[in-house]
């Protein structure tokens, strides 16, 4: 349904325009287990009463109410790749948003195999989805959902307040994507899994803010502790984006803000500086640590 936009009382207790884009961090640990600090990888936009999600990772619908949002507002949501911690709950996030009386379509972006991939959740799903059609009355939850599948750089969604696009990124050996999101006051990217990726750097261009995928790597030791070290270190090290990079790109790309999220590993003992003490030192713009429901 089509939220009205109408003055609200935000977290913090201060008036909020929901006409002004505003982006939820909803999950901001990177890796497939889960954590005791952070939710898995989600964020979403949110514009004149609409939401646009980028990645779906475990909890994210409990994530979206915790945030003081409507499930049924998701109009959008886009999957950058198919790691475990950004597509667990995809199905479960269109499903909840249904039995939340989510009534109007949602564009589904996301490359292959996620239409095999949605195909499978609604078997999974349909004794429970035919039941509440009967029982409740719901329109067809399959008819809602407008798929499609990312193979070509460029526009993927474009509606009256946001125009969505989106590039190949540098995540071996997953065929990985960003989103940039424009709306008429602000632009979001979100990186997704990368390594430092021009096609990043382009496609944030000029953006207000860039949330980056960040990895601590003098402190993986731990991780890799748990699985098959020297191939999930080479892993990391080939497929992330160190700290020590990130101030690099947010200044190539031009954006006014950095945002260090998706951090691997996301319960090592840390301080602040040690996530974004290197991209402050190596870009001019605003830098920020991501925690779970910060909002921007």
């Amino acid at each position: 349904m089509l939220h009205t936009p109408s003055m609200t009382t935000g977290r913090d207790g201060d008036v909020v325009d929901p006409r002004r884009a505003r982006l939820h961090l909803l999950g901001t640990a990177g890796g497939p287990t889960p954590k005791l600090t952070r939710s898995a990888p989600a964020q979403a936009i949110e514009v004149g009463g609409r939401l646009y999600v980028i990645d779906a990772g475990n909890g994210v619908a409990n994530q979206i109410r915790r945030a003081g949002l409507d499930l049924d507002a998701i109009t959008f949501i886009g999957i950058t790749h198919h790691h475990s911690d950004h597509n667990a709950d995809l199905g479960t996030l269109m499903h909840l948003a249904w039995c939340d009386n989510l009534a109007s379509p949602v564009d589904v972006r996301g490359p292959k195999p996620i239409a095999d991939m949605i195909d499978a959740f609604f078997r999974f799903a349909e004794t429970d989805i035919t039941t509440r059609m009967v029982d409740e009355g719901r329109p067809s939850l399959r008819e809602l959902v407008r798929l499609k599948e990312l193979s070509e750089p460029g526009l993927v969604f474009e509606d009256d307040l946001v125009r969505i696009t989106a590039a190949r990124v540098n995540h071996p050996p997953m065929d990985a994507w960003a989103y940039r999101i424009d709306t008429d006051d602000r632009s979001f990217v979100i990186s997704g899994d990368t390594a430092p990726s021009d096609e990043l750097i382009e496609l944030a261009k000029g953006a207000d803010v860039l949330v980056h995928e960040a990895i601590h790597l003098p402190s993986i030791e731990a991780t890799i502790a748990r699985s098959n070290g020297s191939r999930l270190r080479q892993h990391l090290i080939n497929s992330h984006t160190s700290v020590d990079d990130l101030g690099r790109i947010a200044t190539a790309a031009e954006v006014g803000t950095l945002v260090v999220s998706h951090l691997v590993p996301a319960d090592a003992d840390l301080d602040e500086d040690d996530w974004i003490g290197p991209a402050r030192r190596a870009f001019a713009g605003e830098v920020h640590l991501a925690h779970d429901f910060r909002v921007l």
